[in-house]
């Protein structure tokens, strides 16, 4: 089996080079997007406590209300763009967003960032991680 790995990678270079220079691309860039102002449960639980941040909720509405973040707002992803107006009063104070696994809060993280908010972050591993960590949760 690993003769034929060492013969398939001898005869076929390029597409050996290709798939690994794609493979370190994409890792490298997860890496850096993962990083990017994410902050882990203990951190965003400092935020809140310490600096009064805002923890904003993008999920959708049947997954907010089976369990969420004491005091998040619930500002939906799909209607992020036509609600952002209520979250004016609060560009200067630090806004945490929260979605199921801590993928999809990076698109909202740019529209905020990009719409002037100074202080976004995303929760690294979502509500998942959240409730995880066994931080309290709020059912509705």
């Amino acid at each position: 089996m690993i003769d034929q790995l060492f013969e398939f990678v001898q005869n076929h270079p390029l597409l050996v080079g290709a798939f690994l220079l794609v493979l370190i691309t994409w890792l490298v860039y997860e890496a850096r997007s993962a990083a990017t102002n994410a902050v882990t449960s203990p951190q965003a639980t400092q935020l809140i406590n310490r600096e009064d941040a805002v923890v904003v909720d993008i999920r959708e509405e049947k997954d907010f209300k089976a369990g969420h973040i004491a005091g998040a707002r619930h500002l939906p992803q799909s209607k992020l763009e036509s609600r952002m107006s209520e979250l004016e009063k609060l560009k200067s104070q630090p806004i945490i967003l929260v979605c199921k696994h801590g993928q999809s809060a990076g698109a909202a993280q740019a529209k905020l960032t990009k719409a002037g908010f100074e202080h976004v972050h995303k929760l690294k591993g979502g509500m998942a991680q959240w409730q995880a960590d066994g931080l309290p949760v709020v059912r509705k």
